[in-house]
This record gives structure tokens, sequence and C-alpha cells, in this order.
């Protein structure tokens, strides 16, 4: 049997992947671009090829030349880990064309669930609980007013191909509601290269969770139990975490049913993760994403199974090595996102290179990463440094164990948002668990408290500011081996 996988992605998610490879006796095979010749992740792999320019349309989301690469190495499977190409049916439908497994589901469900219209539609006819709004895509003011006015204001306007909140607006009014509609139909079309649009209720104070799911070839299906990720900015998630507060057994059981009711209805294979809003003890269906998620790290830490594995052996045609009886939740797991961002600067991207570079350590702590000292972070990709993680026996350890990992990383040359994450850890509300998509909007004094913790606390980077100084190290070693050049000490190496 063939034993390669080509990883279609980049930078911490590549190299995630190819760990599960290599775990399982898997050779990896990366693609890069010339802005990545560098990388971690294309050292990392067995095998590495340059498939292009910086320029995302011209490598990563390339799928002429991914496919030739594929071929030529006799790859068995393609793993599209998260963005670019991983909820593309026509990615998908080129690897099944060419007999290549795509680690993930079919095409035909990609571009179901792609649609987030049609599979609104196709959760109603299930009976299914969904968020109310439209079962169409408008583009006229007319039939967008029509909508709004028959579900209330506030309403939600979101592209029907779209995901990570990107060109999704809130409409408070008829008034607001041309310039939201033109403006989220010129992002669809140029994010996702089709501009429909469709409108649902806006929830006030609601929770975002999500459950993980598993569906293997031979009919067998889990749900990994939930994720809570209601801190969000911008409808983007910036903190993750597992189990969720706010939910009871019951309500878990009945989700998670529901989660793998919405798998089966669509013949789902793969990982994947059913999204719902839960309001006022009501929960809605809001989507569904068709691939390994940012976030599903937290869900590893508290269950212990390897979520990229069983992706791996249901690619192979192997039966899933759990069952639903086997899924048990130890402790309590936290993620933050580190980004190169500017906090206190609108969250403004920060590309540039590392000067210094340390993750935290000790128990219970994982970060997933794709730098290094003196990498440079390119201002056309995503901004994530990395996916920081802890664990620990409840949330409250969980709390002070981040705060702690928080204080040890040290990020040197760029700004990141780790003052942000500072912030929210020691939020009155987040610590007691009182979460919500709006819960950013609603605390006016995060601002406040991130230039009080960055006045209050020296960071420690800047305490081993020499360590990480070029110009000194440089010197360092000079002096260094200036010293081993002298007689004296030549006769001692002697």
């Amino acid at each position: 049997m063939k034993k390669k996988v080509l990883v279609a992605n980049r930078g911490e998610i590549a190299i995630r992947i190819m760990r599960a490879c290599r775990e399982t006796g898997l050779k990896s095979v990366a693609v890069y671009s010339e802005a990545d010749t560098g990388a971690l992740f294309a050292k990392y792999a067995d095998e590495a090829y340059l498939i292009g320019s910086a320029q995302p349309a011209d490598s990563y989301l390339n799928i002429k030349k991914i496919m030739e690469v594929a071929r030529e190495t006799d790859c068995f499977a393609v793993h599209p880990g998260y963005g670019f190409l991983s909820q593309n049916p026509s990615f998908a439908q080129a690897c099944e064309d060419q007999g290549i497994k795509f680690v993930g589901p079919s095409s035909r469900v990609l571009a179901l669930m792609g649609n987030k219209e049609a599979a609104r539609r196709e959760m109603k006819k299930a009976g299914i609980p969904v968020v109310p709004g439209g079962d169409r895509g408008v583009s006229e003011l007319g039939e967008a007013r029509s909508i709004a006015r028959e579900i209330g204001y506030p309403v939600m306007v979101k592209p029907s191909g779209g995901g990570g909140g990107i060109g999704m607006f809130r409409v408070d009014s008829d008034d607001d509601l041309r310039k939201a509609l033109e403006a989220s139909q010129r992002i669809a079309s140029s994010a996702f290269g089709v501009g429909d649009v469709y409108i649902e209720k806006y929830l006030p104070n609601c929770r975002h969770i999500e459950f993980q799911i598993l569906v293997d070839s031979h009919g067998k299906a889990v749900h990994l139990c939930e994720r809570e990720c209601s801190i969000q900015r911008r409808y983007q998630k910036l903190i993750e975490e597992c189990p969720s507060p706010a939910l009871t057994p019951e309500l878990r059981r009945e989700m998670g049913g529901i989660a793998i009711k919405v798998a089966r209805r669509v013949g789902y294979e793969n990982a994947g993760t059913v999204e719902f809003l839960l309001s006022e003890g009501k929960f809605y269906f809001l989507e569904m994403n068709t691939r390994i998620q940012v976030e599903h790290a937290v869900t590893e830490m508290v269950t212990g199974i390897d979520i990229v594995k069983e992706q791996l052996q249901i690619a192979q045609g192997q039966p899933l090595s759990i069952r639903q009886r086997d899924v048990h939740l130890n402790g309590w797991a936290i993620e933050c996102r580190i980004n190169a961002e500017d906090p206190l600067n609108n969250f403004m991207p920060s590309p540039g290179k590392l000067r210094g570079y340390r993750s935290p350590g000790g128990i219970g702590v994982r970060v997933d990463s794709g730098v290094h000292t003196r990498y440079v972070i390119p201002h056309l990709y995503d901004s994530m440094i990395s996916k920081l993680v802890v664990w620990g026996k409840d949330r409250n350890e969980a709390i002070i164990r981040m705060r702690r990992a928080l204080y040890e990383y040290i990020i040197v040359g760029v700004k990141t948002n780790i003052p942000f994450h500072k912030a929210v850890m020691e939020n009155p509300r987040f610590v007691a668990g009182e979460l919500a998509t709006q819960f950013l909007e609603n605390e006016a004094s995060l601002l406040e408290d991130m230039r009080r913790i960055m006045e209050r606390e020296e960071p420690l980077g800047e305490k081993l500011s020499e360590v990480f100084d070029d110009k000194k190290r440089r010197a360092a070693i000079s002096a260094v081996s200036a010293v081993l050049q002298m007689p004296q000490y030549k006769r001692i190496l002697r």
C-alpha cells in the first residue's frame, strides 16, 4: 500500500498533520511557496516541493500544481488542513478524479454544507432547529428588507459560501441594510468567488458551542463532546475551551446526538464540526465545518483522542478506534490563539522577523507552532503564530495555568495579542464562565486592562532581551572564539 500523504497547507497545522503521519508510519510530502522557503514545516516533512510564488493563488490555492506533486510523489492521500482549499469541492473532486483520497468528506458533501443556505434548508427538512432566517439567498434590497422585517431586527447578513466571520455584518435597521448587503456581496465575491448572501436573526447574548464528530466509512459515528468558542472578535474565534461551562450532561447528550444526526443526514465521512448557537436555553444549528478545526487541540487534551490520527485511519478505510462509550471528559482545556497583531492598535496585523522566540512549557502545556527565532512572518498569510493550549484538572486550574504560560511566552520582534489574552484570563466575567459571542463588545474595560497589565508586568522577553540581541550575541560568539584561539587555550584543548 502507498504510504505517502501530501499536506496541502502550511505553518502549524502542516506540522500537526506531519507529526500524526510520522506516528502512524506514513511519509509526509510538503508543498510550499517562495515565502515559506525557510519555514519549519517544509524542513520537517519527509519531502518538500516549491510550487509557486508567495501569492496564495499561485501556490496554496493552485489545485493543478498541488495535484501534480501528489501524482509525481505517488501519494495515496491529500490532507488539506484548514483554510486555503480545505472546504473547496473542486479540490476534493480533483482528488477523486485522480484516485487520491481526500482526507475529509466527499466533494458532494463539501458543496452541500459549504453553501450555508442550502445547509439550513437540509437541516430544516431533518427537523433540526436552525436560527430563524431566510431559506434562500438574496440579491436585491427589497427582498432583503422583506426577510429582515419578517424575522425582526437585528439581523445578520452572511455570505452563503463563507466562513471565519468574513463578510458578516450585523444590521439594526432598514437604513443600514443596503450598505451591509452591498458590502457582504462584494466581500463574498472576492473571498469565496460567489456573491450570494443570506439573512438570519441576530441572537443577543448567545454562546457559540460546537461538537467535534468523527465518522468512518463503515457507518460508525461518534462525537467527542463540545467546545465553547464564544470569545470572538469580528466573528472570528480567539479563545476556545473544552468542555463548555454552560452545558449539563443532559444537554451535552442531546446536542451531541443532534450533531451525529446532522452527519448521518448528509452522508458525512471523516472529522468535522457541527456548530450551534445556544441562547436562553435553546440551541440552533448554525453551520457545519467540514474539516479539522483550529481549536481541535482542546478536545484532544480533554479526551486523549488524537483526531488527526483518526482522520488518517479513516482515510485508509479503517474503522474508528473508539466507540461513543469510550469518550470521557477528563479535566479542562483552554486554547489562546497567539497572533502577530497589535492589540492596542485595533489588532492591526504585525508581520515581521522574530528576533527571539521561546515557547512556554511545564505540566499541562501544549504549543502548536510553525515558527522559530529569526523566522519572518509573511504579510500575505494568516497572522497566527501559534496555538497555546493548557490543561487543568478543572476550569480554575486551567485558567491559572494559562496565565502562567502566557507570562512565559517570549516573542521578540513583532507585536502580539498576548496582552489581550492576559487581560481576558483576569476578567471576572470570564473567570465566572459568563461567556457570550458579544463578550468583547460588552467588556469595554479590556483595553485599559491590557494597558494596565503591560505597565505592571515587564515581559519576560524584555528581561532577557540581551539573549535575543543579534549584535550582542555575535559579539559574544566572537569574543569566545578569540579566547579559544589563544595559544594557552589551544594547548589545553590539545
